[in-house]
């Protein structure tokens, strides 16, 4: 029968017996290379050589026969509705059919496998580009909060460097105000040469030159200087209350008024120079002093 002849066929081109049968009943039986495509197909499954359940007569369209029920009958009770058997040449002829078939078939399935190789091979790559441009955004963000982190800290650091220099500001002024305007404050010395110094106290300085400040340097009586800067318009008396304020305590607890003397010429201040400018006093733009005890009238 035609069945049988695809189904030796098959079993000429090496395929196992039961595999063949259940290629050809699962395909229902439409030819050769349907079932060769099937076969193909599935000849990685691991149920592929399980036999069926359903009798092989009925899955390929006909009734089982004498021979398959057990009967010693021989398999061409239908031999009307059958066809003369191939000679040894057409079976070889057949044969190679087939085998240039599952060739052909196979040549396929391997350009099918390329293709789907070729394919998966481009969606990695699209996936990894994908990744790349993922993590490079990534990286760019990162890039920009660390930017904007750094200008806010720098802007907080300038911030407070700020309120550092309001703070001493204030202080300055606190302890200006509080020492007669001149305790506190440490101006540098101005960077013009100094005139010469007045060769007595009541010469005026030059017109032609005046200062806004004077360097005050006062010797103690136990050897110990203060050494103070003063708005030249300041008075001699805040040169003093400086004084009496940052000496130390003397032996026997009292605190005799100071007097100040000024080292060459020598001269000693009385309580009207107290109420003079150090300016007008020849004490500009810079002097020494000397203090001593006053002695109680």
């Amino acid at each position: 029968m035609a069945e049988l002849t695809a189904l030796e066929s098959l079993i000429e081109m090496g395929f196992p017996t039961g595999r063949a049968e259940k290629a050809l009943a699962l395909t229902g039986n439409q030819g050769i290379e349907a079932a060769m495509d099937w076969l193909m197909e599935h000849e990685d499954d691991p149920d592929v050589d399980e036999p069926l359940a359903t009798p092989l007569g009925h899955i390929l369209g006909r009734e089982p026969t004498p021979s398959e029920q057990g009967g010693s009958e021989g398999s061409g009770s239908a031999a009307g509705e059958g066809k003369p058997p191939l000679s040894e040449e057409e079976r070889q002829e057949q044969t190679k059919r087939m085998l240039e078939l599952v060739a052909q078939k196979q040549r396929e399935r391997e350009e099918r496998e390329e293709r789907e190789a070729l394919e998966r091979e481009r969606q990695r790559r699209k996936q990894g580009q994908e990744l790349s441009a993922a993590r490079q955004r990534l990286q760019e963000d990162e890039m920009r909060r660390a930017a904007e982190e750094r200008r806010r800290e720098k802007a907080e650091e300038l911030a407070a460097r700020q309120r550092v220099r309001e703070k001493i500001e204030r202080d300055k002024a606190e302890r200006a105000k509080k020492y007669g305007g001149g305790v506190g404050s440490q101006p540098s010395p101005p960077t013009t040469e100094p005139g010469p110094v007045p060769s007595s106290p009541s010469q005026e300085p030059p017109t032609k030159r005046e200062y806004d400040q004077c360097r005050i340097q006062v010797r103690l009586p136990d050897g110990t200087s203060l050494t103070q800067t003063f708005r030249a318009r300041e008075q001699l008396a805040a040169v003093r209350l400086y004084v009496e304020l940052h000496r130390g305590e003397e032996p026997g607890g009292g605190q005799d008024p100071v007097q100040l003397l000024s080292g060459f010429p020598r001269r000693a201040f009385s309580e009207a120079d107290m109420e003079r400018p150090l300016q007008d006093l020849g004490l500009v733009p810079s002097a020494v002093l000397i203090v001593a005890k006053k002695c109680p009238s």
